[in-house]
């Protein structure tokens, strides 16, 4: 399916008109009453029904208008004109917002962690890698939390080579696998050293989970005061703590010096794109971002209630995020912030962002539009958007800019389109 979407207005901060879209999934099943209810519209897309009553959409005409909060007018009202107040004001507003009202603020009390190397392969990956074997330890004692992380560099890297950091469901090449895995990851890992990149990944959940009871042990649990058993108000979800996790990863690996660690591209999948996100814009020691298929809460705007809703999120994965978010379930247009800022936050440094054809729950169409969004803050510091206003064909990227999207033909997976577009667009920022 190919889907061409007719031209429409777009723009920061006035009212935005988003219908007549050609292409897109059939309309919504009308909800029935009791368990007869549909768990898929007449294209198999999934549909949920949240407690609030809202039900899955991917009909475009119901999606209406919204207006996006402008990234560059500060709380107070003004604008921002100079790079200066972006650095100085506007983004640590914005930052101060996130963590307030998504994602929640590193405790104070985070563990203190170290890093160890505990086995070294050279001749990995058929002679083209030097394998180590690194494992974090969060906290001390009995109660220590341990991360296994591989790092992969190639045997005749003349230079300290670039990092492709990769977030894993799965566990990463190197370490043994779990006997069960939730997602089959793609690891080119061999192919991402073949083109000169050192490559480090680790397994998401090792060091905190991700479930209902995810509160209960790993590293928020060290992060406790005495009685204390969840994140208390205002603190982290288990994002903000998978993105604390991957800073502590880039600390151990800035103490390598076979590796370039002031370019690092962080790639996540889905709720890993999410994470991908924001340690981008929290840490700018992450040079380039790309998040896939990342939907809600990630590269997804909120505000266009298509798919995946803020409903589901509140519903399905609160742990996710801090504990007040769900009082934003049908409430979406009043968050003070949405996905476009999350992605401005990043500026000036690179982002990619790939969607699927069969994946609208993860609303690749908001996806790029969030990145059109994102576009006056990169154009502000004097890099490119994303070069188009309108959703691109299938399969043809826009990787011109600083700002970069592809939205391949597939479901809701990294493909290989994907792979080597990220390769281009990456290959266009650290050469």
């Amino acid at each position: 399916m190919e889907w061409r979407p007719s031209p429409m207005k777009f723009s920061i901060g006035v009212r935005v008109v988003l219908a007549n879209v050609i292409g897109c999934a059939g309309g919504l099943m009308a909800a029935e009453t009791g368990p007869a209810r549909p768990k898929q519209d007449a294209k198999g897309n999934p549909i949920r029904y949240a407690a609030t009553g809202h039900a899955s959409n991917y009909d475009e005409a119901k999606v209406g208008s919204f207006v996006l909060p402008d990234p560059l007018v500060l709380q107070n009202g003004k604008p921002v004109k100079d790079v200066a107040t972006w650095n100085t004001v506007r983004r640590p507003e914005l930052i101060a917002v996130y963590e307030r009202e998504i994602f929640g603020a590193v405790p104070a009390r985070a563990p203190k962690v170290r890093a160890d190397v505990v086995a070294t392969e050279v001749g990995a990956l058929g002679g083209k890698a030097v394998r180590k074997h690194l494992v974090l330890r969060f906290g001390e004692g009995e109660r220590a939390v341990g991360l296994n992380v591989s790092l992969y560099v190639p045997t005749r890297a003349a230079k300290p080579a670039p990092v492709v950091l990769q977030l894993l469901f799965s566990n990463p090449p190197g370490i043994p696998q779990l006997a069960k895995k939730p997602f089959d990851d793609a690891v080119p890992a061999e192919d991402i050293v073949g083109r000169g990149y050192a490559y480090a990944a680790f397994r998401y959940t090792e060091a905190q989970d991700d479930n209902a009871k995810t509160h209960e042990g790993g590293v928020q649990a060290l992060a406790y005061a005495p009685g204390q058993t969840r994140p208390a108000a205002g603190e982290w979800g288990t994002i903000a703590t998978w993105a604390w996790i991957t800073s502590r990863v880039l600390d151990a690996l800035a103490t390598e010096a076979t590796v370039d660690a002031k370019r690092v591209a962080l790639v996540g999948h889905s709720r890993l794109g999410k994470t991908a996100l924001w340690v981008g814009a929290r840490d700018p020691r992450i040079a380039l971002v790309f998040a896939s298929c990342s939907g809600e809460m990630g590269a997804s705007l909120a505000r266009r209630d298509f798919g995946e809703s803020v409903d589901d999120v509140a519903a399905n994965f609160p742990w996710w995020l801090v504990s007040t978010f769900p009082k934003y379930a049908g409430r979406w247009n009043d968050l003070p912030v949405d996905s476009h800022t999350l992605i401005a936050l990043n500026a000036p440094r690179p982002v990619f962002v790939t969607g699927g054809s069969e994946d609208l729950w993860a609303d690749p169409h908001g996806q790029f539009l969030a990145l059109v969004g994102a576009g006056p803050v990169y154009r502000l510091l004097g890099k490119k958007d994303v070069g188009a206003t309108v959703l691109p064909a299938l399969d043809a990227p826009l990787i011109s800019g600083s700002l970069g999207f592809l939205y391949h033909t597939g479901k809701h997976t990294i493909t290989e389109a994907d792979w080597k577009a990220f390769f281009e667009f990456t290959g266009r920022h650290f050469e």
